[in-house]
Protein backbone atom coordinates (compact mmCIF):
# COMPACT_ATOMS: atom_id res chain seq x y z
CA UNK A 1 0.00 0.00 0.00
CA UNK A 2 1.65 3.38 -0.71
CA UNK A 3 1.89 6.83 0.87
CA UNK A 4 -1.51 8.02 -1.12
CA UNK A 5 -3.57 5.23 0.01
CA UNK A 6 -2.10 5.73 3.57
CA UNK A 7 -3.59 8.82 3.34
CA UNK A 8 -6.50 8.70 1.93
CA UNK A 9 -7.67 5.41 4.65
CA UNK A 10 -6.95 2.73 2.22
CA UNK A 11 -7.98 1.50 -1.45
CA UNK A 12 -11.82 2.15 -0.88
CA UNK A 13 -13.76 2.02 -4.74
CA UNK A 14 -11.15 -0.32 -5.79
CA UNK A 15 -11.51 -1.29 -9.26
CA UNK A 16 -13.86 -4.31 -9.64
CA UNK A 17 -12.75 -6.76 -11.35
CA UNK A 18 -9.95 -7.16 -13.87
CA UNK A 19 -9.99 -9.71 -16.37
CA UNK A 20 -7.32 -11.73 -18.03
CA UNK A 21 -6.65 -11.79 -21.92
CA UNK A 22 -9.59 -13.04 -24.01
CA UNK A 23 -12.55 -12.10 -21.52
CA UNK A 24 -14.49 -10.22 -22.82
CA UNK A 25 -11.56 -9.15 -25.40
CA UNK A 26 -9.96 -7.11 -22.95
CA UNK A 27 -6.30 -7.97 -22.40
CA UNK A 28 -4.26 -8.28 -19.52
CA UNK A 29 -2.98 -5.10 -17.55
CA UNK A 30 -1.56 -4.10 -14.38
CA UNK A 31 -3.46 -3.17 -11.53
CA UNK A 32 -4.55 0.22 -11.56
CA UNK A 33 -4.73 3.20 -9.00
CA UNK A 34 -7.65 2.88 -6.95
CA UNK A 35 -10.72 5.21 -7.12
CA UNK A 36 -9.13 6.69 -3.69
CA UNK A 37 -5.25 6.76 -4.65
CA UNK A 38 -7.00 8.80 -7.73
CA UNK A 39 -8.82 11.29 -5.80
CA UNK A 40 -6.20 11.64 -3.56
CA UNK A 41 -7.60 13.36 -0.62
CA UNK A 42 -9.64 11.77 2.10
CA UNK A 43 -13.13 11.53 2.01
CA UNK A 44 -13.92 11.41 6.00
CA UNK A 45 -17.18 14.57 6.11
CA UNK A 46 -17.05 16.09 8.24
CA UNK A 47 -13.28 15.67 8.47
CA UNK A 48 -14.02 17.45 12.39
CA UNK A 49 -16.95 18.23 13.70
CA UNK A 50 -17.87 21.53 15.43
CA UNK A 51 -14.50 23.50 14.23
CA UNK A 52 -15.59 26.65 12.09
CA UNK A 53 -13.27 28.58 10.05
CA UNK A 54 -10.61 25.95 9.50
CA UNK A 55 -6.72 26.06 9.31
CA UNK A 56 -4.82 23.13 8.13
CA UNK A 57 -1.31 23.80 7.66
CA UNK A 58 0.72 22.32 4.83
CA UNK A 59 3.10 19.79 6.51
CA UNK A 60 5.74 20.95 8.56
CA UNK A 61 8.14 17.99 9.23
CA UNK A 62 5.61 15.36 7.97
CA UNK A 63 3.36 16.72 10.24
CA UNK A 64 -0.43 18.54 9.56
CA UNK A 65 -1.98 21.08 11.99
CA UNK A 66 -5.21 22.34 12.76
CA UNK A 67 -6.89 25.01 14.21
CA UNK A 68 -10.27 26.72 14.15
CA UNK A 69 -13.24 28.31 15.97
CA UNK A 70 -14.79 26.29 18.46
CA UNK A 71 -18.61 27.05 19.07
CA UNK A 72 -17.95 28.74 22.50
CA UNK A 73 -15.70 31.32 20.95
CA UNK A 74 -13.31 31.14 24.39
CA UNK A 75 -9.85 29.33 23.37
CA UNK A 76 -7.51 28.34 21.00
CA UNK A 77 -6.95 24.77 19.82
CA UNK A 78 -4.33 23.18 17.94
CA UNK A 79 -4.41 19.80 16.91
CA UNK A 80 -1.58 17.21 14.83
CA UNK A 81 -1.32 14.07 12.79
CA UNK A 82 1.00 12.72 10.04
CA UNK A 83 -2.40 12.47 7.49
CA UNK A 84 -5.12 14.81 6.80
CA UNK A 85 -7.11 12.33 7.61
CA UNK A 86 -5.72 11.66 11.39
CA UNK A 87 -6.69 14.82 12.11
CA UNK A 88 -10.28 13.67 12.58
CA UNK A 89 -9.11 12.10 15.38
CA UNK A 90 -6.25 13.79 16.33
CA UNK A 91 -6.10 14.77 20.29
CA UNK A 92 -6.84 18.63 20.74
CA UNK A 93 -4.34 20.94 22.63
CA UNK A 94 -5.95 24.40 24.49
CA UNK A 95 -2.94 26.84 23.90
CA UNK A 96 -4.80 29.58 25.51
CA UNK A 97 -7.85 30.64 27.11
CA UNK A 98 -9.19 33.76 26.76
CA UNK A 99 -8.95 35.87 30.31
CA UNK A 100 -12.14 35.96 32.28
CA UNK A 101 -12.45 40.12 32.08
CA UNK A 102 -11.21 42.68 30.29
CA UNK A 103 -9.27 42.77 26.64
CA UNK A 104 -9.52 39.81 24.92
CA UNK A 105 -12.22 38.33 27.28
CA UNK A 106 -14.70 38.16 24.61
CA UNK A 107 -15.21 36.46 21.39
CA UNK A 108 -12.44 34.40 20.21
CA UNK A 109 -12.81 33.78 16.29
CA UNK A 110 -10.85 32.48 13.17
CA UNK A 111 -7.58 31.49 14.41
CA UNK A 112 -4.49 30.29 12.10
CA UNK A 113 -1.19 28.97 12.28
CA UNK A 114 1.83 29.86 10.23
CA UNK A 115 5.41 29.11 10.43
CA UNK A 116 7.34 32.52 9.52
CA UNK A 117 10.96 32.78 10.20
CA UNK A 118 11.61 29.30 12.24
CA UNK A 119 8.68 30.42 14.75
CA UNK A 120 4.77 29.62 14.77
CA UNK A 121 2.74 32.30 14.73
CA UNK A 122 -1.20 32.71 15.21
CA UNK A 123 -3.17 35.68 14.09
CA UNK A 124 -6.96 35.44 15.68
CA UNK A 125 -9.59 37.87 16.61
CA UNK A 126 -11.06 38.81 20.05
CA UNK A 127 -13.23 40.82 21.54
CA UNK A 128 -13.41 42.45 25.21
CA UNK A 129 -15.28 41.25 27.96
CA UNK A 130 -17.72 43.51 28.32
CA UNK A 131 -18.08 44.17 24.51
CA UNK A 132 -17.49 41.03 23.00
CA UNK A 133 -17.97 42.64 19.42
CA UNK A 134 -15.63 44.83 19.71
CA UNK A 135 -13.08 42.48 17.69
CA UNK A 136 -9.25 43.22 16.81
CA UNK A 137 -7.13 40.87 15.80
CA UNK A 138 -3.97 39.79 17.81
CA UNK A 139 -1.09 38.00 17.40
CA UNK A 140 0.73 34.90 19.42
CA UNK A 141 4.43 33.54 18.97
CA UNK A 142 6.17 30.40 20.03
CA UNK A 143 9.54 29.56 19.35
CA UNK A 144 8.84 25.68 19.94
CA UNK A 145 9.10 23.05 17.43
CA UNK A 146 5.27 22.10 18.53
CA UNK A 147 2.83 24.31 17.88
CA UNK A 148 0.91 21.73 20.04
CA UNK A 149 2.98 22.54 23.16
CA UNK A 150 0.84 25.46 25.55
CA UNK A 151 4.09 26.58 27.25
CA UNK A 152 5.69 27.91 24.03
CA UNK A 153 2.81 30.52 23.15
CA UNK A 154 3.71 34.05 24.38
CA UNK A 155 1.01 36.94 23.28
CA UNK A 156 2.92 39.35 21.14
CA UNK A 157 0.19 42.06 21.16
CA UNK A 158 -2.55 43.51 18.95
CA UNK A 159 -1.75 43.73 15.29
CA UNK A 160 -2.10 47.59 14.32
CA UNK A 161 -4.00 48.59 11.62
CA UNK A 162 -4.66 51.88 9.83
CA UNK A 163 -7.85 52.61 11.48
CA UNK A 164 -8.80 51.25 15.18
CA UNK A 165 -11.88 49.50 14.34
CA UNK A 166 -13.81 45.99 13.65
CA UNK A 167 -10.87 43.64 12.04
CA UNK A 168 -10.53 39.52 11.93
CA UNK A 169 -9.17 36.68 9.59
CA UNK A 170 -5.85 37.95 9.03
CA UNK A 171 -3.52 35.83 6.84
CA UNK A 172 -0.10 35.88 6.06
CA UNK A 173 1.92 34.89 3.04
CA UNK A 174 5.48 35.43 1.59
CA UNK A 175 5.68 36.02 -2.36
CA UNK A 176 9.15 36.99 -4.18
CA UNK A 177 10.96 37.36 -0.96
CA UNK A 178 8.41 39.66 0.94
CA UNK A 179 5.82 38.70 3.76
CA UNK A 180 2.21 40.19 3.05
CA UNK A 181 -0.73 40.13 5.15
CA UNK A 182 -4.42 39.86 3.76
CA UNK A 183 -7.38 40.72 6.29
CA UNK A 184 -10.61 42.08 6.96
CA UNK A 185 -11.85 45.39 8.50
CA UNK A 186 -14.28 47.91 8.71
CA UNK A 187 -13.56 50.86 7.30
CA UNK A 188 -14.21 54.50 8.67
CA UNK A 189 -17.13 55.64 5.52
CA UNK A 190 -17.48 53.20 4.01
CA UNK A 191 -21.14 51.64 4.23
CA UNK A 192 -20.49 47.86 4.74
CA UNK A 193 -19.79 45.77 7.26
CA UNK A 194 -15.75 44.52 5.92
CA UNK A 195 -13.65 44.45 3.24
CA UNK A 196 -10.54 43.08 2.26
CA UNK A 197 -6.89 44.93 2.81
CA UNK A 198 -3.61 43.74 1.99
CA UNK A 199 -0.19 45.62 3.45
CA UNK A 200 3.47 44.83 3.41
CA UNK A 201 4.67 43.07 7.07
CA UNK A 202 8.22 44.10 8.90
CA UNK A 203 7.78 41.24 10.55
CA UNK A 204 5.03 39.07 11.59
CA UNK A 205 2.96 41.15 13.89
CA UNK A 206 3.42 44.86 12.25
CA UNK A 207 2.49 46.18 9.33
CA UNK A 208 5.19 47.95 7.42
CA UNK A 209 3.09 49.53 4.67
CA UNK A 210 0.07 51.14 4.21
CA UNK A 211 -3.41 48.93 3.66
CA UNK A 212 -4.64 48.87 0.39
CA UNK A 213 -8.21 47.72 0.21
CA UNK A 214 -8.28 45.13 -2.80
CA UNK A 215 -11.87 44.00 -2.26
CA UNK A 216 -15.58 45.20 -1.00
CA UNK A 217 -18.41 43.82 -1.17
CA UNK A 218 -21.41 44.91 -3.51
CA UNK A 219 -22.27 42.07 -5.79
CA UNK A 220 -25.48 40.45 -4.81
CA UNK A 221 -24.35 37.46 -3.75
CA UNK A 222 -21.98 39.64 -1.48
CA UNK A 223 -24.61 41.83 0.30
CA UNK A 224 -27.12 39.11 2.07
CA UNK A 225 -27.93 39.60 5.52
CA UNK A 226 -24.64 41.28 6.07
CA UNK A 227 -22.16 43.18 3.69
CA UNK A 228 -19.36 41.11 4.07
CA UNK A 229 -16.20 40.33 2.28
CA UNK A 230 -14.04 38.20 5.10
CA UNK A 231 -12.08 34.97 5.21
CA UNK A 232 -9.55 35.14 2.77
CA UNK A 233 -7.20 32.42 1.90
CA UNK A 234 -4.35 32.88 -0.55
CA UNK A 235 -3.13 30.17 -3.09
CA UNK A 236 -0.19 31.04 -5.69
CA UNK A 237 0.10 28.73 -8.48
CA UNK A 238 0.76 28.77 -12.89
CA UNK A 239 1.64 32.63 -12.57
CA UNK A 240 -1.17 33.90 -10.40
CA UNK A 241 -2.03 34.59 -6.66
CA UNK A 242 -5.91 34.12 -6.23
CA UNK A 243 -7.44 34.58 -2.50
CA UNK A 244 -10.60 33.03 -2.11
CA UNK A 245 -12.83 34.70 0.40
CA UNK A 246 -16.39 34.36 2.31
CA UNK A 247 -19.40 36.68 2.00
CA UNK A 248 -22.66 37.46 3.26
CA UNK A 249 -23.68 36.85 6.32
CA UNK A 250 -22.98 33.33 8.26
CA UNK A 251 -26.37 31.96 7.58
CA UNK A 252 -27.03 29.40 4.48
CA UNK A 253 -26.31 32.56 2.31
CA UNK A 254 -22.49 32.14 2.81
CA UNK A 255 -20.38 31.63 0.30
CA UNK A 256 -16.81 31.95 -1.35
CA UNK A 257 -16.20 34.59 -4.16
CA UNK A 258 -12.15 34.64 -5.64
CA UNK A 259 -9.57 37.37 -6.30
CA UNK A 260 -6.50 36.98 -8.77
CA UNK A 261 -4.08 39.19 -9.23
CA UNK A 262 -0.56 38.33 -11.80
CA UNK A 263 2.46 36.85 -9.86
CA UNK A 264 4.32 39.78 -11.16
CA UNK A 265 2.40 42.27 -10.65
CA UNK A 266 1.82 45.00 -7.34
CA UNK A 267 -0.02 43.08 -4.67
CA UNK A 268 -0.34 46.56 -3.27
CA UNK A 269 -2.02 48.05 -5.66
CA UNK A 270 -6.05 47.34 -6.05
CA UNK A 271 -5.77 47.50 -9.95
CA UNK A 272 -3.77 44.42 -9.75
CA UNK A 273 -6.80 42.58 -8.38
CA UNK A 274 -9.54 41.31 -10.22
CA UNK A 275 -13.08 40.17 -8.53
CA UNK A 276 -14.89 36.58 -10.07
CA UNK A 277 -18.40 38.20 -10.65
CA UNK A 278 -19.95 35.30 -9.75
CA UNK A 279 -19.20 33.24 -6.39
CA UNK A 280 -17.03 29.68 -6.84
CA UNK A 281 -18.91 28.23 -3.99
CA UNK A 282 -22.15 28.12 -2.55
CA UNK A 283 -25.16 26.02 -0.48
CA UNK A 284 -26.08 22.97 -2.79
CA UNK A 285 -29.60 21.17 -1.46
CA UNK A 286 -28.93 18.38 -3.06
CA UNK A 287 -25.53 17.39 -1.13
CA UNK A 288 -27.11 19.49 2.06
CA UNK A 289 -24.59 21.38 2.40
CA UNK A 290 -25.19 24.87 3.42
CA UNK A 291 -23.16 27.76 3.81
CA UNK A 292 -19.96 26.67 3.03
CA UNK A 293 -17.06 29.41 3.71
CA UNK A 294 -14.65 30.79 5.54
CA UNK A 295 -11.89 28.34 3.74
CA UNK A 296 -8.26 27.87 3.77
CA UNK A 297 -5.64 25.52 1.10
CA UNK A 298 -3.48 22.41 2.61
CA UNK A 299 -1.70 20.16 -0.06
CA UNK A 300 -1.25 16.15 -0.08
CA UNK A 301 2.43 15.10 0.52
CA UNK A 302 1.92 14.60 -3.39
CA UNK A 303 0.77 18.29 -4.16
CA UNK A 304 -2.82 17.65 -4.70
CA UNK A 305 -4.04 21.22 -3.50
CA UNK A 306 -6.89 20.77 -0.99
CA UNK A 307 -9.55 22.93 -0.29
CA UNK A 308 -10.49 23.00 3.32
CA UNK A 309 -13.66 24.92 4.15
CA UNK A 310 -16.61 24.70 6.99
CA UNK A 311 -20.31 24.45 6.12
CA UNK A 312 -23.35 22.73 8.12
CA UNK A 313 -25.54 19.95 6.97
CA UNK A 314 -28.82 21.79 7.17
CA UNK A 315 -30.26 25.06 6.58
CA UNK A 316 -32.72 26.25 8.52
CA UNK A 317 -31.09 27.46 12.04
CA UNK A 318 -32.98 28.49 15.34
CA UNK A 319 -31.73 32.11 16.43
CA UNK A 320 -28.53 33.86 15.19
CA UNK A 321 -26.31 32.19 13.05
CA UNK A 322 -23.63 32.98 14.92
CA UNK A 323 -24.20 30.78 17.70
CA UNK A 324 -25.45 27.64 15.89
CA UNK A 325 -22.59 25.20 16.42
CA UNK A 326 -22.44 23.01 14.02
CA UNK A 327 -20.39 24.56 11.41
CA UNK A 328 -17.97 21.24 10.46
CA UNK A 329 -14.73 20.99 9.02
CA UNK A 330 -14.92 19.42 5.81
CA UNK A 331 -11.81 18.67 3.04
CA UNK A 332 -12.02 18.15 -0.60
CA UNK A 333 -10.07 18.22 -4.01
CA UNK A 334 -9.37 21.29 -5.43
CA UNK A 335 -9.04 21.15 -9.38
CA UNK A 336 -7.75 22.83 -11.87
CA UNK A 337 -8.54 24.21 -15.57
CA UNK A 338 -5.81 23.99 -18.44
CA UNK A 339 -6.31 27.73 -18.17
CA UNK A 340 -4.58 27.79 -15.12
CA UNK A 341 -7.02 28.91 -12.48
CA UNK A 342 -9.02 26.86 -9.78
CA UNK A 343 -12.08 24.99 -10.39
CA UNK A 344 -14.09 24.70 -6.83
CA UNK A 345 -17.21 22.87 -7.79
CA UNK A 346 -19.93 21.96 -5.75
CA UNK A 347 -19.61 20.92 -1.95
CA UNK A 348 -19.35 17.63 -2.85
CA UNK A 349 -21.34 15.66 0.41
CA UNK A 350 -20.87 12.15 1.71
CA UNK A 351 -19.47 9.38 -0.45
CA UNK A 352 -16.42 7.77 -1.49
CA UNK A 353 -13.84 9.03 -3.41
CA UNK A 354 -14.72 10.88 -6.69
CA UNK A 355 -12.78 10.30 -10.67
CA UNK A 356 -13.83 11.99 -13.57
CA UNK A 357 -13.85 10.36 -16.84
CA UNK A 358 -11.67 11.17 -20.15
CA UNK A 359 -11.97 9.25 -23.00
CA UNK A 360 -8.45 8.64 -24.36
CA UNK A 361 -9.09 9.74 -27.74
CA UNK A 362 -9.77 12.88 -25.81
CA UNK A 363 -7.80 13.08 -23.13
CA UNK A 364 -8.52 16.86 -21.99
CA UNK A 365 -12.53 15.78 -22.77
CA UNK A 366 -14.83 14.85 -19.59
CA UNK A 367 -17.92 12.70 -19.30
CA UNK A 368 -20.27 15.27 -18.16
CA UNK A 369 -24.03 15.76 -17.67
CA UNK A 370 -26.41 17.92 -19.12
CA UNK A 371 -29.37 17.63 -16.84
CA UNK A 372 -29.73 13.59 -17.10
CA UNK A 373 -28.49 13.41 -20.56
CA UNK A 374 -25.00 12.68 -21.30
CA UNK A 375 -21.81 14.39 -23.55
CA UNK A 376 -18.34 14.73 -23.63
CA UNK A 377 -17.16 17.92 -23.20
CA UNK A 378 -13.38 19.76 -23.72
CA UNK A 379 -12.11 21.20 -20.48
CA UNK A 380 -15.57 22.16 -18.79
CA UNK A 381 -15.59 24.25 -16.13
CA UNK A 382 -18.72 22.73 -14.12
CA UNK A 383 -16.73 20.65 -12.46
CA UNK A 384 -19.31 19.26 -10.85
CA UNK A 385 -21.35 17.66 -14.09
CA UNK A 386 -17.74 15.48 -14.43
CA UNK A 387 -17.68 14.41 -10.98
CA UNK A 388 -18.91 10.42 -9.89
CA UNK A 389 -18.48 8.23 -7.75
CA UNK A 390 -18.21 4.44 -8.46
CA UNK A 391 -21.02 2.63 -5.84
CA UNK A 392 -20.03 -0.95 -5.20
CA UNK A 393 -22.35 -3.71 -5.44
CA UNK A 394 -22.37 -7.13 -3.37
CA UNK A 395 -22.25 -8.87 -6.46
CA UNK A 396 -19.32 -6.86 -7.84
CA UNK A 397 -21.06 -4.92 -10.16
CA UNK A 398 -21.13 -1.21 -9.67
CA UNK A 399 -23.41 1.75 -9.96
CA UNK A 400 -22.10 5.05 -11.46
CA UNK A 401 -23.63 7.91 -9.06
CA UNK A 402 -23.60 11.69 -9.89
CA UNK A 403 -21.75 14.24 -7.48
CA UNK A 404 -23.63 16.48 -8.23
CA UNK A 405 -27.24 14.79 -8.45
CA UNK A 406 -26.47 11.72 -5.68
CA UNK A 407 -30.24 10.60 -5.95
CA UNK A 408 -28.71 9.66 -9.58
CA UNK A 409 -27.49 7.32 -11.35
CA UNK A 410 -25.95 6.47 -14.82
CA UNK A 411 -28.52 4.14 -17.01
CA UNK A 412 -28.60 1.97 -19.94
CA UNK A 413 -31.31 1.68 -22.27
CA UNK A 414 -30.79 0.10 -25.44
CA UNK A 415 -27.71 2.11 -26.25
CA UNK A 416 -29.13 5.47 -24.76
CA UNK A 417 -27.36 7.32 -21.87
CA UNK A 418 -28.86 9.03 -19.18
CA UNK A 419 -28.99 9.66 -15.31
CA UNK A 420 -31.99 8.48 -13.52
CA UNK A 421 -33.00 7.27 -10.15
CA UNK A 422 -32.42 3.68 -11.25
CA UNK A 423 -28.71 3.01 -12.03
CA UNK A 424 -27.64 -0.07 -14.43
CA UNK A 425 -25.22 -2.18 -12.99
CA UNK A 426 -21.59 -2.11 -14.67
CA UNK A 427 -18.43 -3.67 -14.33
CA UNK A 428 -14.97 -1.51 -15.04
CA UNK A 429 -12.22 -3.68 -16.56
CA UNK A 430 -8.45 -2.94 -17.05
CA UNK A 431 -7.02 -2.28 -19.88
CA UNK A 432 -4.31 -0.57 -21.49
CA UNK A 433 -4.32 3.05 -20.46
CA UNK A 434 -7.60 3.09 -18.81
CA UNK A 435 -10.95 1.15 -18.06
CA UNK A 436 -13.85 -0.10 -20.25
CA UNK A 437 -17.31 0.30 -18.95
CA UNK A 438 -19.18 -3.03 -19.25
CA UNK A 439 -22.84 -2.40 -19.09
CA UNK A 440 -24.26 -6.02 -20.25
CA UNK A 441 -22.16 -8.89 -21.73
CA UNK A 442 -20.76 -7.74 -24.56
CA UNK A 443 -21.53 -4.52 -24.35
CA UNK A 444 -19.92 -1.25 -23.54
CA UNK A 445 -19.82 2.44 -22.92
CA UNK A 446 -18.35 4.36 -26.23
CA UNK A 447 -17.75 7.88 -26.62
CA UNK A 448 -19.05 8.92 -30.48
CA UNK A 449 -18.42 12.86 -31.63
CA UNK A 450 -19.25 14.24 -28.10
CA UNK A 451 -21.84 11.51 -27.23
CA UNK A 452 -21.65 8.80 -24.99
CA UNK A 453 -23.91 5.84 -26.29
CA UNK A 454 -23.64 2.16 -26.31
CA UNK A 455 -21.91 -0.44 -28.44
CA UNK A 456 -19.80 -3.58 -28.55
CA UNK A 457 -16.93 -1.22 -28.98
CA UNK A 458 -15.77 -0.50 -26.05
CA UNK A 459 -14.08 3.13 -25.16
CA UNK A 460 -10.95 3.17 -23.11
CA UNK A 461 -11.29 5.80 -20.57
CA UNK A 462 -8.83 7.59 -18.25
CA UNK A 463 -10.36 7.92 -14.83
CA UNK A 464 -8.82 11.40 -13.49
Amino acid sequence: MNRRTLLTGGAVGALAVVLPAGADGAPQAPALPSDAEIYGVPTVDPLISQRADPWITKPVNGTYYFTGSVPEYDRLVVRGASTIEGLATAEETVIWRRPASGKMGGHIWAPELHRIGGKWYIYFAAGDAGEVFRIRTYVMESALDDPRDPAGWVLKGQLATEWDGFTLDATSFTHRGRQYLVWAQSEPEIAVNTSLYIAEMANPWTLKSKPTRIATPTLSWEIIGYRVNEGPAVLIRNGKVFIAFSASATDSNYCMGLLTASASSDLLSRASWEKSPDPVFVTNDATKRYGPGHNSFTVTPDGTDVLVYHARDYKQITGDPLYDPNRHTRVQKLYWHEDGTPLFGIPVGSGGPIVRLSPSDRPRSFVKHEGDAFQVAHAPRELELTQFRFVAAADGTETVQSVDQPAKFLTVSGTAVTLSATGTPVTRIAVKGGVTVRVAPGQFLQHRNGSLTVSSKATVFKLS
